[in-house]
């Protein structure tokens, strides 16, 4: 008997194993994979959530603490061709990444720079936009300054706003400046007209907008950006449908124009000023 009970055993945990191993039904692996899909997640839900952080002027509050910018347009476009709301959830940008991991936000859509480091974590959509490296800075604090070399000196503070891909550029073109970094791009700024700092690092326009603005105390030093950078959605791992979609949509809105004109009116003038200022 407890050899018949021990063959028994041995036989069903044989067969379970055999059909553990059977490969799964096309049918079965698709709905599978539709049900772990953000995309499906999102139209079931009827919302689509937006992690972004405020960059001017890729995103911004206007005077009646509306978000606007051209980042706010692009995933407005994006959840209304969805057929969904969208939701923005303001993150620190330090924290995005780990924010969007822990399923906080279905995507980040806040001009996010593609790079090797971060495709590790993320999965990131085709470009959709390029940006790149601009410094402005203290008429006073940087007279005579005018390459980057200038700058490369252990006498020199750098401002920038932490988690970007600022930080990455002074440490790479300037890396004898001594960084100073802050949760909020404002205050980085405000360093500077505050002649705190040498310069702030920031992707392209702001600089040039704040050297315009407040031109009686900063400069622009190099008229041009000083890198140029892919910019991409990015999406948790694994999620092969989503990413698609979302490589599709882009697509389809840069053959349109719809993305080339957006980008000219935020970036190509200050038509929109009066709503901020």
């Amino acid at each position: 008997m407890k050899l018949l009970r021990k063959s028994l055993l041995v036989f069903s945990l044989v067969t379970l194993v055999l059909v553990a191993a059977q490969p799964v039904s096309a049918g079965d692996l698709q709905k599978q994979l539709i049900a772990e899909s953000t995309i499906d997640q999102v139209i079931r839900r009827g919302v689509l959530r937006v992690g972004m952080d405020t960059f001017l002027p890729w995103a911004m509050k206007d005077k009646k603490g509306q978000l606007v910018g051209f980042e706010i347009d692009v995933a407005r476009r994006l959840a209304a061709d969805m057929g969904v709301k969208v939701e923005f959830v303001p993150t620190k940008w330090a924290g995005i990444i780990p924010a969007l991991l822990t399923g906080k936000f279905d995507v980040v859509i806040g001009g996010m720079g593609i790079q090797t480091k971060r495709a590790l974590k993320v999965n990131f959509s085709i470009p959709y936009d390029y940006s790149g490296m601009s410094i402005v800075a203290h008429k006073e604090k940087a007279a005579g300054f005018t390459r980057l070399d200038d700058f490369n000196k252990s006498r020199v503070e750098i401002a920038c706003k932490l988690g970007t891909t600022a930080v990455a550029a002074v440490k790479k073109y300037m890396p004898k400046a001594r960084l100073r970094l802050f949760d909020d791009e404002a205050q980085a700024y405000q360093e500077l007209r505050n002649g705190n700092v040498h310069a702030v690092v920031g992707s392209a326009p702001r600089p040039a907008y704040e050297a315009i603005k407040y031109s009686e105390t900063m400069f622009l030093p190099m008229k041009s950006t000083f890198t140029k950078e892919p910019i991409g959605f990015a999406v948790r791992k694994g999620d092969v449908d989503t990413l698609t979609f979302f490589n599709n949509w882009i697509t389809i809105v840069s053959h349109e124009g719809w993305l080339e004109e957006r980008h000219h009116y935020w970036f190509g003038t200050k038509e929109w000023s009066y709503l901020v200022e």
